[in-house]
């Protein structure tokens, strides 16, 4: 069974090669922020948020804002291992509730967010500099 633990700052290079080889990867999300500026906001938010990370070496990472219960980001660089459904079961301890925006495009993390509880609530334009349509998920207990 996958198991997922707190992340360090020792992660933060493993957690931004993440999203930025899925930016590389992802043909239908643009290149936004460089790999520094990610680097360089891992770094910023690592205090304010909770993060855990999967997989030896590290495969997967989610970030929790624990104020809001909103789930910033959850990324894994292999997809059918439980990386992801170990990452959102920590995310989930001691909450009733989470939320989290995805991409219209993603198909595959609508299907995961799905099947882990997550109901669609809404959709909208992102924030900039990001220009790909969301959707808002919710998650109760």
């Amino acid at each position: 069974m996958t198991e997922a633990r707190r992340a360090t700052r020792d992660d933060i290079p493993a957690m931004a090669g993440i999203i930025n080889a899925w930016i590389d990867g992802t043909k239908w999300f643009p290149r936004v922020l460089s790999d520094q500026v990610i680097t360089e906001a891992f770094e910023g938010a690592f205090d304010q948020r909770r993060m855990w990370v999967a997989g030896d070496p590290v495969a997967g990472y989610l970030s929790l804002n624990p104020d809001t219960g909103q789930v910033a980001a959850l990324y894994c660089a292999r997809t059918g291992e439980g990386l992801g459904r170990a990452l959102m079961d920590r995310a989930k301890e001691g909450r009733d509730h989470l939320f989290l925006h995805t991409h219209v495009p993603n198909r595959g993390a609508q299907r995961f967010y799905r099947r882990e509880g997550f109901k669609e609530v809404s959709r909208h334009q992102p924030e900039p500099p990001e220009t790909v349509e969301e959707i808002r998920m919710e998650w109760h207990a």
